[in-house]
């Protein structure tokens, strides 16, 4: 079938706009990496800044550019967009179906925040804001990509080796979502969250 996309369009011909959206969702999990590696540890709330999570191996205002901005070189300070990383429990499962493992922990890949209630958390759009009721705001950069590096903790936590390689393969638009806080507060396990998907429209040229 069609999607909306496909089969609305405005009078110029253009794909018509998605409308803006509210979901209702809940943090299920808060985490923090504040050991030597980027692996997390399950804590029963967060406190964020406009850096970040205080302590995070992810916090600051910006960020050394790697692999995942090749157009700077390696090292150039740019505005850190990926200072929280967030999953969500079914897309997980799926990705331990895929590599054929009985789970994938959120600490393992390094998440912060564990999201209950969103279909499709990885596909949320650019944009998509997360309000939550003690003041806190993140808004969503857009996917985590998966990489080899999440995939060598999954082989390490499970004995399957293959969990590496596979890994970035196979958990494409399932690894969750990078987001940065708008407005600092509070974040505690288990509240609700007013998720703000905004206005879409698929660019053509």
């Amino acid at each position: 079938m069609p999607s909306f996309v496909e089969t609305q369009a405005d009078l110029f011909g253009a794909p018509a706009a998605i409308p803006a959206q509210r979901l209702a969702a809940r943090l299920a999990g808060t985490l923090i990496a504040d050991g030597d590696s980027f692996a997390t540890r399950a804590v029963p709330g967060l406190t964020v800044t406009l850096e970040g999570v205080p302590g995070d191996r992810h916090a600051g205002h910006s960020r050394p550019a790697d692999s995942r901005v090749p157009w700077y070189p390696r090292g150039t300070p740019i505005r850190n967009a990926r200072q929280i990383s967030l999953v969500a429990p079914d897309e997980l499962a799926e990705i331990a179906r895929r590599l054929g493992v009985s789970e994938v922990r959120p600490e393992w890949i390094g998440a912060n925040l564990v999201i209950e209630g969103v279909p499709h958390l990885t596909a949320l759009p650019p944009g998509t804001r997360l309000h939550f009721p003690g003041g806190a705001a993140l808004a969503v950069e857009g996917e985590n990509a998966p990489c080899r590096h999440a995939g060598a903790a999954v082989a390490a936590a499970t004995g399957e080796s293959a969990a590496e390689l596979g890994f970035p393969k196979l958990a494409g638009g399932l690894r969750g979502l990078v987001a940065w806080v708008e407005r600092a507060g509070e974040l505690v396990a288990g509240s609700d969250i007013e998720v703000r998907v905004p206005p879409q429209r698929l660019w053509t040229r």
